[in-house]
């Protein structure tokens, strides 16, 4: 589960809110229809946009839930000089009292499919990575040949695995998924890089195959890879280095945020049919 939504159910598990949701959007708007903010009698859970819209929509519910309102109501809201925001746009919001008795129901409402990503490597990046990849909607499966390798505070969406050999674990990832390749060590990640072409031989169902390196690093994995039956199309599925061009600053963080950045692109250009 997301863990905007997660901390939303927690809370309101045990304190009322108002759920303000954006039920209609249209021209150039902020947040786009389905985006959701909690608001509890003090703070707020998730974002409908921001700036003077969102105070506006955080007062207004703030209000109602003091007065103990229980019925929900609609605000038409045209995004211009009168808020103070100039998008052009309009919005319908929807205002929703809720309290505990809802939360089974919110939570399958709320819930949204994410994107599935194995992360084959421990290390530096890879929990920066993990880090950066927490608010975001993937599930992560963090893969390692090292015993003791995964921190002890590992993200609620994130499942981690001890593989040996590591290259095992990328049969059992979902269909669908990302794959992300950083381990500790060359050899583990030729033979990942091996084992992910050959399941799309097999399946074709990995969307996106990402390795970390130099193209000199690629250069010889594709030598490599060819030595072992793969063809020149097969090996152009695999994405080295990984990160937006560019971004060449070597720091784990700089790197995860451009990794980060490069799915999204990615997704947000290659969605898959319904």
């Amino acid at each position: 589960m997301p863990r905007h939504l997660d901390a939303f159910l927690h809370r309101l598990a045990i304190e009322p809110a108002v759920l303000v949701s954006i039920a209609q959007a249209q021209g150039s708007v902020p947040r786009e229809a389905g985006t959701w903010m909690a608001v509890f009698a003090t703070g707020e859970v998730g974002t409908i946009g921001g700036g003077q819209l969102e105070w506006s929509a955080q007062r207004q519910a703030r209000e109602q839930l003091a007065a103990g309102a229980t019925v929900g109501w609609t605000q038409s809201v045209a995004l211009g000089p009168s808020l103070g925001q100039c998008c052009g746009g309009r919005l319908q919001l929807q205002f929703e009292p809720v309290n505990a008795a809802h939360v089974a129901a919110l939570r399958e409402r709320l819930w949204r499919p994410v994107q599935p990503l194995g992360l084959f490597g421990g290390g530096h990046v890879g929990r920066a990575l993990v880090n950066a990849l927490a608010p975001l909607p993937y599930a992560v499966h963090w893969v390692d040949s090292r015993d003791e390798v995964f921190p002890s505070d590992v993200p609620a969406a994130v499942r981690t695995e001890h593989s040996d050999p590591v290259q095992a674990a990328v049969a059992d990832l979902p269909a669908g998924s990302h794959v992300l390749i950083m381990s500790f060590s060359h050899a583990e990640d030729l033979d990942i890089v091996a084992a992910c072409l050959q399941r799309q031989r097999d399946r074709a169902d990995l969307r996106f195959i990402g390795l970390i390196g130099s193209r000199t690093k690629w250069a010889s994995f594709r030598h490599r890879l060819a030595e072992r039956g793969f063809t020149e199309a097969e090996l152009d599925r695999v994405t080295c280095p990984i990160g937006l061009p560019g971004i060449t600053d070597k720091a784990p963080e700089v790197i995860a945020a451009s990794v980060v950045a490069q799915l999204l692109l990615f997704d947000a250009q290659h969605v898959p049919a319904a």
